[in-house]
């Protein structure tokens, strides 16, 4: 697929077809980066613990942070 390169500003963009994006699985952010002279933008890596340190802290808090097994 051929697209242009179109002057935003200062800056030079690309608008990508909302379909790809889809495809993609790409809303709000992406990470770009460039592989053997390629543009390469993948969805984002989720991070795993991502918000287990506040929810150890709210389950120490309400006291519901007893071991399972001795």
């Amino acid at each position: 697929m051929k697209i242009a390169i179109r002057r935003i500003g200062n800056l030079k963009g690309l608008i990508i077809p909302a379909a790809i994006l889809d495809q993609l699985g790409l809303e709000h952010e992406a990470d770009l980066s460039v592989k053997d002279g390629a543009l390469v933008i993948r969805p984002l890596k989720k991070e795993i613990r991502a918000g287990w340190s506040v929810a150890s802290k709210e389950l120490s808090v309400c006291g519901d942070d007893a071991l399972v097994m001795p």
